[in-house]
Parts: C-alpha cells; sequence; structure tokens
C-alpha cells in the first residue's frame, strides 16, 4: 500500500501534506537543526531495535521487558506518546516518532534527554509545528509522507502512522531484529495515544497493520505485545523468548 492508496482512502488533502512538508522543512533550516541521518544510522544498523507502539498493552510490555533488562540491551523507538510511558518508568528511548499529538511535554522533555526526535509533517499538523518545533533543544529530524524533492530537511523513510513509520525507519537502517510492543491493534485506543478521532484512528490503525504485515513478509519482525491482533508475517513471542533469541545473535 502506497501513499497514494492511503490518501485515497483517507480522503487526504495532499497539498495540505506538501505544505505541511515545506513549512517543516524551513523551520529546521532557520532554527539550524540540520543533522546528519548517520545519527540514525549509528543508533540502528545492525541493532536490536524494539518499537512501542501506545495500545493498551504498552505498561505491560514496558513492565516485561524492563523486568529482563532488555531495554539496556536494545535501541529503543517509542511511536509518538508512547515515549510518555517510558519516560513513567524511567526509561529515555534512543529515538521517539511523531507527529506531535501525543503528549507534548514528554516528547519535548525526552529530546531535551538525548532522545533523537522524528517530526513529522502533515495537514493537520501545521500549527503544531510552528507552535512546538523551536521548544526542541536536542537533535531533530524532519519527515513527511509526500515527495520531499526540493526538501533538504526532510526525510521519507517509508509509512504512515507513528507506529509503523519506526517499524520502516528500523528496516531503512538495516537493524539486525526488530521486535514491536504496545501494538494491539484492535478496536481500543491507548490512553497515550493523544488527541484523536476515534473512526479516524481505527482507520488509521488498519493501514498500519496491513503496512506492517507488507514490510514483515521475508524479514525479521517480532510481536511482543502481550494483547492485540495477531499479525501475519510477524511471530508472535514472549520476552523471554526474544531474549533467548538476541543472546544467541550476540555469540
Amino acid at each position: 500500500m502506497n501513499y497514494k492508496n492511503i490518501a485515497k482512502i483517507l480522503n487526504l488533502d495532499v497539498e495540505k501534506d506538501i505544505e505541511s512538508a515545506k513549512i517543516l522543512n524551513r523551520l529546521i533550516c532557520d532554527l539550524n537543526k540540520k543533522f546528519a541521518p548517520g545519527i540514525l544510522e549509528n543508533l540502528i544498523k545492525n541493532k536490536v531495535v524494539i518499537v512501542f507502539g501506545a495500545g493498551p498493552s504498552l505498561l505491560k510490555d514496558i513492565e516485561k521487558i524492563k523486568a529482563r533488562g532488555m531495554h539496556e540491551k536494545c535501541t529503543l523507538i517509542a511511536a509518538d506518546g508512547a515515549v510518555k510511558a517510558l519516560l513513567e518508568k524511567n526509561i529515555i528511548p534512543g529515538i521517539n516518532v511523531t507527529d506531535l499529538d501525543g503528549d507534548i511535554e514528554a516528547i519535548i522533555e525526552a529530546n531535551n534527554s538525548g532522545t533523537v526526535t522524528l517530526i513529522h509533517a502533515h495537514g493537520d499538523n501545521i500549527l503544531q509545528l510552528k507552535k512546538y518545533v523551536p521548544e526542541f533543544r536536542g537533535v531533530i529530524f524532519g519527515t513527511c509522507q509526500v515527495n520531499r524533492k526540493n526538501l533538504k530537511n526532510i526525510y521519507n523513510f517509508g509509512g504512515f502512522t507513528d507506529g509503523d513509520r519506526c517499524v520502516f525507519l528500523g528496516r531503512y537502517f538495516n537493524a539486525k531484529i526488530i521486535a514491536i510492543a504496545g501494538m494491539d491493534f484492535g478496536k481500543v485506543i491507548g490512553s497515550y495515544s493523544g488527541c484523536y478521532d476515534y473512526n479516524f484512528k481505527i482507520k488509521k490503525m488498519e493501514i498500519a497493520k496491513i503496512l506492517l504485515e507488507e514490510i514483515a513478509s521475508g524479514c525479521g519482525i517480532f510481536n511482543l505485545t502481550v494483547g492485540g491482533d495477531n499479525l501475519k508475517n510477524i511471530e508472535k513471542i514472549e520476552v523471554g523468548e526474544f531474549e533467548k533469541l538476541v543472546e544467541e545473535l550476540q555469540v
């Protein structure tokens, strides 16, 4: 599934998406916040990556992962408001992928504490971009979902929602293994998901599920989420099994 299909399904304003990307590109330039993507590559390439979504299982998944110390052995990528749950457990993720509709205080706090933040531009968050991007003091990267031609400060690593874009990011920079947690994909929205229209959110989650199933075909992606739906091409395993797998790879 590509952006053109998604835009048609969700009736997205493509011109607004383009405008938003241009605004973010200009903000990054004006703020002198251009960073080399090698920063992301160093965090991800040949590393074990755990992606945290903001689904209902998030807190349980964090507790299980933290109990085995896996949060200290892997690169952690938080999707949007999931970063708040991690901070509440005294965990600072390496990367936060966000369109700024999660808990903005937590998103900025994480960035100021060392998290690399990927800020996504789309037609519905232009006001948030203008208001909050200048507040980030750490490393940021701008991303978009449209053609980034002539936008030197903007990247498109693939994906659509914050959650699936985390996984696409891991694939783009050649993570050794990717595991997802806190990604339920049911009809219940997690409390860390931030502001949303319920029906629109469900449609977006359905698209994210399809995208993950597509990208997972033939590669090592595992699902650590304790609840929620099963995903095609993504094996659901316990954290203990995942820990053993990681140990075997590192021998």
